[in-house]
């Protein structure tokens, strides 16, 4: 295989196709049931995400990061708030995600505002986060030029000597982003390259009158 080989690369698609009718009456609900199959079908880290961010300039970036928490709130994942994508977040606060479970033929869409977590909610999540991802977190400076890896590990050395064996308090720098999405997406591939997408939208998102209606895209 070389790369000339990339445009004649293709993939039929042949499972079940996703109507209006199999929609859950809300889109949590229906990432739920998607995600729990995702998971039934050994799909390697379900909750992985490709996060697109743009700088105040429209210079885009994309990274894979982790839901940790969907609900009707939103879509949470955790970072360094250092970190380019922060960056990004702090000066142009809109983001979109895709899930893409290529196993099950399927992604999900969604964008909307991003806005940190409170510190109660990331420190509750920072708890539940293994020894060695916390030293992790006070150790890299996340997105910064560093002369080599012996520069990461001398960090993660002195880090280790600082706190010991003692609690490794959440670092003021790290924290939770939780996107609101006004769009998300289920695609369904189909045969023939004529996907199902079936999109929630909310409508008059700034108004008490705010809901969610669905709507077909051709692929």
């Amino acid at each position: 295989m070389t790369l000339d080989d990339l445009a004649t690369m293709r993939q039929n698609y042949t499972m079940a196709g996703l109507d209006e009718a199999d929609l859950a009456a809300d889109w949590v609900s229906q990432f739920q049931k998607w995600m729990a199959e995702a998971v039934a079908a050994g799909i390697v880290e379900p909750n992985a995400m490709v996060l697109a961010t743009a700088s105040p300039t429209g210079r885009p970036s994309a990274r894979t990061v982790l839901a940790k928490t969907v609900d009707a709130a939103g879509v949470v994942f955790y970072t360094n708030y250092t970190s380019a994508k922060s960056h990004d977040l702090d000066e142009n606060p809109w983001a979109a995600v895709t899930f893409p479970w290529y196993g099950l033929q399927r992604q999900i869409h969604l964008h909307g505002r991003v806005h940190p977590v409170d510190r109660a909610e990331s420190l509750a999540y920072w708890q539940t986060r293994p020894r060695a991802s916390q030293l992790g977190a006070w150790a890299s400076p996340q997105s910064s030029v560093v002369s080599g890896r012996d520069e990461l590990d001398r960090s993660e050395a002195h880090i280790l000597g600082q706190f010991g064996d003692r609690e490794v308090p959440l670092p003021p720098h790290w924290g939770g982003w939780r996107i609101e999405p006004v769009t998300v997406e289920f695609w369904q591939g189909r045969t023939g390259r004529m996907h199902d997408r079936l999109r929630y939208r909310m409508v008059d998102e700034q108004s008490d009158d705010a809901r969610w209606v669905v709507e077909r895209l051709a692929p």
